[in-house]
């Protein structure tokens, strides 16, 4: 593990442009990415502090692994309760936060784009133990989310949109457009305040499936997802309930002689609205996408085959939720995958050629 300080993180910070791609052209400062253009970011989320029972420093092997098999894009799902206390708000660990500082630090070394984001903010997480008051009906909770981004703000201040973005909150659910708009722009205030250039990507509502054309105003990128049908994409999933008794899919998903999802339905119900929002000038990316180990790995190949097929027509980059665990290409835990050793980690060779030829 790589340790930096603070003042050689933010030397480099002055340093440059990190590498970035659209379609196989480099991207410097000066030309991009922008929340009306994103490159065609593709990588992988990375779960270092993803909750805080698994709160631990993030692994510069990983970018470096990312680089050499030609990724180019990391999204860092973060719980704020790693560097605050869900009781204290305002008090901010700074030992957590070189860590966060650490994982820029070693995507701009080896070329990986790094995308923050609260997958727990002060009032709101998708999944796990709620939060003690709601993020969008709680004056304190909103200014607390916005005190947290203008804090990321001035300590990323200045470093270029090639190298770090911004992802406000993960997957809001079912709120209200209008209290949506509303906590985004907060946020964004508290941002523009240190960083006025940042860029700053939104996820769509209904766990990021449903693009915002109310954002469209303020200047933000949006962010959607990639688990249809969930039938596929989350069998067997604990964390869904009731999904211990779906079918064992395929692909595409049938019930008796009806065609449920293929690839023209992924098309038309998931990827042509968003497709639609980037014709109005707006970056979209896939932020999330992948399924569970139990799901048959032909099936998942083929699924996502399609996905990844639509995303590429579509121009949209996309992050497979995970690298290493139980969506990834390493030690996923399939039962039906002839796994390569790769420096002591199992590979699922068959899925990162597919990913590398998307």
């Amino acid at each position: 593990m790589n340790t930096i300080s603070r003042r050689a993180f933010l030397a480099g910070v002055a340093g440059g442009a990190v590498g970035a791609t659209v379609a196989g052209a480099s991207l410097d400062a000066s030309e991009g990415p922008s929340h009306r253009r994103l490159p065609r970011w593709r990588g992988f989320n990375l779960l270092e502090k993803f909750w805080v029972p698994g709160n631990r420093p993030f692994v510069e092997r990983d970018f470096a692994w990312m680089a050499e098999w030609g990724f180019d894009f990391a999204r860092l799902p973060l719980s704020y309760h790693c560097w605050a206390k869900p009781d204290d708000w305002y008090t901010l660990d700074e030992a957590e936060l070189k860590e966060i500082d650490e994982a820029v630090a070693f995507g701009r070394k080896h070329g990986v784009h790094v995308c923050l984001n609260f997958h727990r903010a002060p009032g709101y997480c998708v999944g796990g133990e709620p939060e003690p008051v709601s993020l969008w009906d709680n004056e304190e909770a909103q200014r607390a989310f916005a005190f947290h981004w203008g804090h990321f703000a001035k300590r990323y201040q200045g470093m270029p949109n090639a190298a770090i973005s911004f992802n406000l909150v993960n997957e809001p659910a079912t709120v209200g457009i209008p209290v949506y708009v509303r906590v985004v722009e907060r946020a964004l205030e508290a941002i523009r305040e240190h960083d006025p250039d940042r860029l700053v990507i939104c996820d769509g509502l209904f766990w990021g499936r449903e693009p915002v054309e109310a954002l469209v105003p303020l200047g933000v990128a949006q962010s959607t997802r990639g688990y249809d049908p969930m039938p596929l994409t989350h069998y067997r999933a604990s964390w869904v309930e009731g999904s211990d008794r779906w079918p064992l899919p395929a692909w595409p998903l049938r019930e008796s002689d009806k065609v449920l999802w293929d690839k023209e339905r992924l098309r038309d119900k998931r990827v042509r609205q968003w497709r639609a929002l980037a014709d109005e000038g707006v970056g979209v990316h896939v932020g999330e996408c992948g399924a569970f180990r139990h799901t048959p790995h032909g099936v998942v190949l083929a699924w996502l085959r399609d996905c990844l097929e639509l995303w590429k027509e579509a121009g949209f980059g996309w992050a497979l939720w995970n690298l290493r665990g139980t969506f990834g290409i390493l030690d996923s835990e399939r039962d039906d995958v002839a796994y390569e050793d790769f420096n002591g980690h199992k590979l699922d060779r068959a899925m990162l050629e597919l990913l590398q030829s998307m």
